[in-house]
C-alpha cells in the first residue's frame, strides 16, 4: 500500500505532516507514506523545507493520494506543465485533497456533479470551477474525498485507514494523536464525520 501526499512549493505544513503522521500509525509490511513533490525540495508557506520522497509521476501509480494545500495553488492550477503530470484514477485510487487541494482535483475533472470540502479563502474560487462547496469538515463520494480547514486533514487520513485497514485500525490511529483527556472525544467526533461515506 503506497499512499502519496502531494505537496507543493508553499505548502501548509498543517495539511501534509499532519496527515502524513497519522497514516504512519499503521506498521505493518508494504505500507508506505510518501512526500511527494514536482522537485527534489519544496518550501513551505512558513519557511519549512522538506525533501521529496516520491515524485508526482509515482502519485499515478500509487494505492492512494492526498492532494495537499498551500499559498501557490491557483499559479499550480494555472500551470500546464504541472496539471499536465497529474493523472489519477478514482476507479482504482483513493483519492483525497486537502483545502486549496479540491481546487487541484475540480481542475482535473475528477470531482463532476459532486459537492466538496474546502477552506474559506479557497470556497470562491472552487465554486468559480463549478463545484458545490459544502459547510462540513468533510465528504467523500466513492473513492474520492475532500476535507476543508488544516486540522481535518486528520479525517482524510482517518478515511483512507478506514478504507482499507478497517474502523478499529483508523480509530487507534486517531486515538494515538489526539488531546489527552479529550480522546474518546476526539475519534466519536471524527469517526462521526468519516463513517457515512466508508464503502466498507
Amino acid at each position: 500500500m503506497h499512499i502519496t501526499i502531494l505537496t507543493f512549493q508553499g505548502f501548509n505544513e498543517l495539511d501534509s505532516l499532519i496527515a502524513l503522521g497519522v497514516l504512519n500509525r499503521i506498521k505493518k509490511p508494504g505500507w508506505r507514506v510518501t512526500i511527494c513533490c514536482p522537485e527534489p525540495e519544496v518550501t513551505s508557506m512558513n519557511g519549512v523545507t522538506v525533501r521529496a520522497q516520491s515524485t508526482l509521476e509515482d502519485a499515478t501509480t500509487a494505492d492512494a493520494v492526498i492532494v495537499g494545500s498551500g499559498i501557490l495553488t491557483r499559479q499550480i492550477v494555472s500551470t500546464p506543465e504541472l496539471m499536465g503530470r497529474l493523472s489519477f484514477e478514482p476507479e482504482r485510487q483513493l483519492i483525497a485533497a486537502q483545502c486549496s487541494g479540491t481546487l487541484i482535483l475540480a481542475k482535473l475533472g475528477l470531482l463532476g456533479n459532486v459537492p466538496a470540502c474546502t477552506d474559506l479563502m479557497t470556497k470562491p474560487w472552487v465554486q468559480e470551477a463549478g463545484v458545490e462547496v459544502l459547510n462540513q469538515p468533510f465528504f467523500a463520494h466513492g473513492n474520492v474525498a475532500t476535507a476543508g480547514g488544516c486540522l481535518a486533514s486528520s479525517y482524510l487520513a482517518g478515511w483512507i485507514i478506514a478504507q482499507t485497514e478497517g474502523l478499529e485500525a483508523a480509530s487507534a490511529a486517531l486515538h494515538y494523536i489526539a488531546p489527552v483527556g479529550e480522546k474518546d472525544a476526539f475519534v466519536d467526533n471524527a469517526l462521526k464525520n468519516i463513517k457515512p461515506y466508508l464503502r466498507r
